[in-house]
């Protein structure tokens, strides 16, 4: 190590008080983290790219330090996709700060791991006061038994007011209006469901009618449009 010639003529004052870091919540412990191997936890993070016009959620599940568990979730942009295939295979494997200074291919999700960083060191995670934290595994659970992400996708205008596009349960088919054209519930169908039915040995009408639901009034419209359509 290099000293400048001040420093070297100072001299030298002994040190009092040892400073430890502060104590963060980890895993259901309180840590003094100094090592990457110190930091375990789950937690989410969501990043943006510079035109803002996609987004990545992030879910990342450290256990000392190492990332055991990657969940990566895109919307708004069809080349992030092709990102999150690649971060997947990125990521497992690598310790935080590797993965901090790691190209994951796509700004949205460099910047969901950024976030993610700085919640897991701080202390922020999900797992935070969870004994022995959470199991690998966990973040899936995340996307329900479809193993779907939740989607909503919502479309106004002034002139001619809101359409469904997607809610949590899925592809909306219809949406249900009253006599004042106000919207009193929706149709929908699960595509995971759907799919899951076709795999399972159902021709696809017999599983587009199984995978069908409805929330709302729907018995009660006076007319259901098609959003995407009507």
């Amino acid at each position: 190590m290099i000293y400048s010639k001040e420093v070297e003529l100072m001299c030298p004052v002994a040190k009092g008080a040892k400073h430890e870091p502060a104590p963060i919540p980890e895993e259901g412990k309180w840590v003094h983290s100094k090592k990457i191997e110190d930091i375990s936890g789950l937690t989410h993070g969501v990043g943006w790219c510079a035109p803002q016009q996609g987004a990545c959620k992030l879910t990342l599940n450290v256990k000392e330090g190492i990332i055991e568990e990657a969940l990566v979730e895109t919307i708004g942009c069809s080349g992030m996709t092709h990102s999150a295939a690649m971060a997947a295979e990125i990521l497992q494997g690598k310790t935080i700060l590797e993965a901090l200074n790691t190209d994951l291919v796509c700004d949205a999700i460099n910047t969901a791991m950024r976030e993610l960083f700085l919640q897991i060191v701080y202390g922020r995670t999900q797992s935070a006061f969870s004994d022995d934290g959470l199991p690998v595994g966990a973040g899936l659970e995340d996307l329900g038994k479809g193993l779907r992400s939740q989607v909503g996708t919502m479309y106004g205008t002034k002139k001619k007011g809101v359409r469904y596009l997607e809610m949590a349960e899925g592809y909306v088919t219809g949406i249900a209006l009253d006599e004042d054209n106000e919207v009193i519930g929706y149709q929908f169908v699960s595509l995971g469901k759907m799919t899951d039915f076709i795999k399972n040995g159902d021709d696809p009408n017999t599983a587009w009618e199984k995978a069908k639901g409805q929330y709302g009034r729907v018995d009660d419209a006076v007319k259901i449009i098609d959003p995407r359509k009507e």
